[in-house]
C-alpha cells in the first residue's frame, strides 16, 4: 500500500523518472552550481566556494558521517525499517536522493526533500533555499498545501513523513526562522549528545562550508581521504 502511495500513477512515476534523469545528466556541473554558491557567498552564508573535488568529497563525509548514521539511529528508535523508508522516499522523489548538498537540486526538489523527512536541523536547506529568489516563500506556501491537503504529493509525502505533527511545526519554525535567522535549530530528537558534535558541521550552510573548503583540492588528495579517514575528523570539525 505505501509503495503504490509513494510511486504515484504510472505518469506521475514517469515525470519522476525524467526529473531524475535530468538530474543525473546535469549533476556536479559548474555553470549550474556555481551561480547558486556565488549568491550564498553574498547573502554571506559561504566565506569561502570550495572547488568540485572539495564538494564531492564533503559530500560522501556529510553522507557517512552524519546523515545515514543519524537517520538510521533515528528510525531504529522509531522502529522504522531504514532501508524500506528510504525506498519509499525514492519512489516519491528519486531525484532528490543523489544530492546530498542539494546544489544540484531544484528549488522544488529541496522544499519536497524537507517535508518529506524528519530533518536533523532544516536550517541548512533554510538556508540553501535562499540561492533561490523565491525559495523560503515557495517552500512556506508548499508546506501551507501539505496541511491543508492541496498539495499534488501530499498523500506520499504523508506517507513518507514519520512523525504527523512534523509538518505544523516545520511551518511554525520558518516563520520564526524568517523574523530571525538566529534563532535556535529544529533539532531531531536524536541528535543531543550522540550527533551533536558532527551536527555542529553538517547543520547549516557555513559551518559545513567551512568543512569542505578543508578538504583536498585534487581528485587524488580526495580519493586518499575518502581511503583513509574512515571516522569523522574532529580535528577540521566546527
Amino acid at each position: 500500500m505505501l509503495v503504490k502511495q509513494t510511486m504515484g500513477s504510472p505518469k506521475e512515476f514517469r515525470e519522476k523518472v525524467r526529473k531524475l534523469r535530468t538530474a543525473l545528466l546535469e549533476y556536479g556541473r559548474d555553470e549550474n552550481v556555481l551561480p547558486r554558491l556565488q549568491r550564498l557567498k553574498r547573502l554571506g552564508y559561504i566565506e569561502e566556494i570550495p572547488n568540485r573535488t572539495q564538494r564531492m568529497v564533503g559530500a560522501i563525509d556529510m553522507l557517512r558521517f552524519f546523515i545515514v548514521p543519524a537517520a538510521a539511529d533515528y528510525y531504529d528508535g522509531k522502529g522504522i525499517n531504514f532501508r524500506f523508508h528510504t525506498l519509499l522516499r525514492f519512489l516519491d522523489d528519486p531525484a532528490s536522493l543523489i544530492d546530498p548538498t542539494g546544489f544540484n537540486s531544484t528549488r522544488d526538489a529541496i522544499i519536497g526533500h524537507v517535508m518529506q523527512v524528519v530533518h536533523a536541523n532544516p536550517h541548512y536547506d533554510f538556508q540553501l533555499l535562499a540561492s533561490f529568489e523565491d525559495g523560503l516563500d515557495e517552500m512556506e506556501r508548499q508546506i501551507r498545501t501539505i496541511l491543508d491537503g492541496t498539495h499534488p504529493r501530499a498523500e506520499s509525502i504523508r506517507a513518507i513523513v514519520e512523525d504527523p505533527e512534523y509538518h505544523a511545526r516545520l511551518l511554525d519554525h520558518l516563520a520564526e526562522y524568517r523574523r530571525n535567522p538566529n534563532i535556535s535549530p529544529l533539532r531531531r530528537e536524536n541528535i543531543e549528545g550522540k550527533f551533536e558534535e558532527v551536527e555542529r558541521t553538517f547543520g547549516t550552510v557555513p559551518s559545513a562550508m567551512r568543512y569542505f573548503t578543508r578538504m583536498p583540492r585534487t581528485v587524488r588528495g580526495g580519493v586518499r581521504h575518502l581511503w583513509r579517514v574512515r571516522r569523522f575528523p574532529k580535528d577540521v570539525a566546527a
